[in-house]
């Protein structure tokens, strides 16, 4: 008889060894180095639409203003986009300032910031000029529009303890006005927001920052409200 005749035992062995196959395949591919993960890029979000006080001031604008560059102190050593924390809790390094390894901003955060507060300027129908590289503001009326110059001085999450966080933003914001004989300080003042973040991770630190930024626009607008310097009439 010249036909093959698989036996029982031919046939456990025959199993064993597909088994043993399958099982060395799985193990290959767990051993598969896995793909790096990108960082997630974080912005601001969608500015707010215009409150209803902005909106009633439309018939008659606030004076200009130039913009000019923001400064970050803390960013001394160049723009970055790195997301910050600090542990405040950590009783051997409470100062540190750590950076998430998997979250970025999409653009320095002074950035940022700085075009979320032109559009906060700009609500009521202002007009805001650009004063960033140092470019000179067209005279309007005979003078040039008061400057306001801001300094970033802290953005970044903060970790109360291993269950909460908040986001604070801190910023100075000084007015001045140019004279013939150099420039006079209208006023200056230090704004400050903490929002509590609604997780404990990059995206729910962004997301408190986002509305600390938006508190300090509107500390900024109302401040500058109360200089009558900058709001008089054209």
């Amino acid at each position: 008889m010249n036909g093959f005749v698989m036996t029982p035992h031919f046939s456990r062995l025959r199993r064993i060894a597909i088994a043993l196959a399958l099982g060395l395949g799985l193990a290959a591919c767990q051993s598969l180095p896995t793909p790096p993960q990108e960082p997630m890029r974080f912005d601001l979000g969608a500015a707010p639409s215009a409150s209803s006080s902005a909106r009633t001031n439309r018939d008659s604008p606030p004076a200009p203003l130039v913009l000019a560059d923001i400064q970050a102190p803390w960013q001394a050593e160049g723009s970055t986009t790195t997301m910050h924390y600090r542990l405040p809790y950590d009783l051997q390094h409470p100062q540190a300032l750590h950076a998430y390894s998997l979250a970025s901003w999409s653009q320095p955060p002074e950035i940022l910031v700085q075009e979320r507060l032109r559009h906060w300027l700009s609500e009521g129908g202002r007009m805001v000029l650009s004063g960033e590289g140092g470019r000179i503001a067209p005279y309007i009326n005979g003078q040039r529009p008061p400057s306001v110059q801001l300094a970033l001085e802290e953005f970044l999450q903060v970790f109360e303890h291993p269950s909460a966080s908040y986001a604070i933003v801190r910023l100075r914001a000084t007015v001045v006005q140019d004279k013939a004989l150099g420039q006079e300080l209208l006023g200056q003042q230090l704004l400050e927001a903490r929002i509590s973040a609604p997780s404990l991770d990059a995206a729910g630190g962004a997301q408190a920052l986002a509305q600390a930024v938006d508190t300090i626009g509107q500390q900024l607008t109302d401040w500058l409200n109360t200089l009558p310097r900058t709001e008089r009439s054209n």
